[in-house]
């Protein structure tokens, strides 16, 4: 089996009395995209920011490429990529002029700048801008341009936060549709706060609460967590309330307006059709019928052991 390209082991950061992690501990591959999410101040920025070496751990590992990021740091960051939240751009710099300054930041040797140069805007899309400034790019573009400065040393592990925030529908399915493009040869990490970001990218998934990983597992496990288990359902003729609760799979219910419901059922997967089967023969006129989406709060709650608001 082949070493992972990232690796951490019981990773953790002090602040004093405080621990902002406590014993972090995963391993990603190459050619996986990991979704990292939790709530803000669960400890994601900060376990970000140590493996980026941006931080120093008060104990565990950090290994890049099998590389110790404490023992020999300037190595291990060669082996990374990274895409903050805002794009670190320079407006009036054309993007020839920007990819070249990354990579010289980056300490690559000066006859190898101009074919990575050509090859990060070949990968992003970018090429035909070339001599373009920064500021006349559009926000998808300037995101784009973000991805190729982090990838322009070819490093094997990328690190990307909220790579599609602020984007309009149409850049959201390109970026998304470049991330797995550069995934399939390098190891990526995917921070987002957007449940249908992880659902629509991840292979895996870590989620982090209090310092502490309390999931880690794969998409399909993950969307056990994310199916809903709730319809709101408005009908014209509204029944006795034992009635709708003798419809197998429905649980619980409550009544939101005259003709409005929030129907509680069993995750069975045809409780759609089974609610406006029996509205139909009951002569109860069906006019809605919704799932309510479970959010990455209620998630994070149910992860972390948490009550939640019972919305019954």
């Amino acid at each position: 089996m082949s070493e992972p390209v990232i690796a951490l082991n019981k990773l953790t950061k002090s602040y004093g009395k405080h621990r902002g992690i406590e014993e972090i501990s995963f391993t990603v591959e190459r050619g996986e995209i990991f979704g990292f999410i939790g709530p803000n101040g669960a400890g994601k920025s900060t376990t970000m920011n140590i493996i980026c070496g941006v931080l120093n751990q008060t104990d565990g590992t950090v290994y890049i490429n099998g590389i110790d990021t404490r023992k020999n740091p300037v190595e291990a960051k060669k082996n990374i990529g990274f895409l903050p939240q805002k794009p670190p751009l320079y407006s009036d710099h054309t993007v020839d002029e920007y990819l070249e300054f990354c990579a010289e930041l980056r300490l690559m040797e000066p006859k190898k700048i101009k074919q990575a140069v050509e090859m990060a805007k070949e990968r992003c899309g970018i090429t035909h801008f070339s001599k373009r400034l920064i500021r006349n790019l559009s926000g998808g573009y300037q995101q784009r341009l973000g991805i190729a400065q982090a990838i322009i040393h070819s490093p094997k592990f990328v690190v990307l936060d909220e790579p599609t925030n602020g984007l309009d529908p149409n850049q959201i399915l390109e970026i998304r549709k470049l991330i797995k493009e550069i995934a399939v040869d390098h190891a990526v990490l995917l921070s987002t706060h957007i449940l249908s970001e992880v659902q629509a990218m991840c292979d895996d998934i870590k989620m982090i609460e209090h310092g502490h990983l309390v999931f880690s597992g794969t998409l399909e496990e993950f969307d056990n967590y994310v199916k809903p288990d709730t319809f709101i359902v408005k009908l014209d003729n509204t029944p006795a309330d034992e009635e709708i609760l003798a419809i197998p799979g429905v649980t619980r219910l409550k009544h939101l307006d005259r003709n409005t419901l929030r129907v509680q059922f069993d995750r069975r997967d045809d409780i759609s059709e089974v609610m406006a089967d029996t509205c139909v023969r009951h002569g109860w006129g069906l006019s809605e019928i919704m799932l309510e989406r479970i959010s990455l709060e209620e998630i994070f709650a149910q992860l972390s052991g948490k009550r939640l608001i019972d919305k019954f």
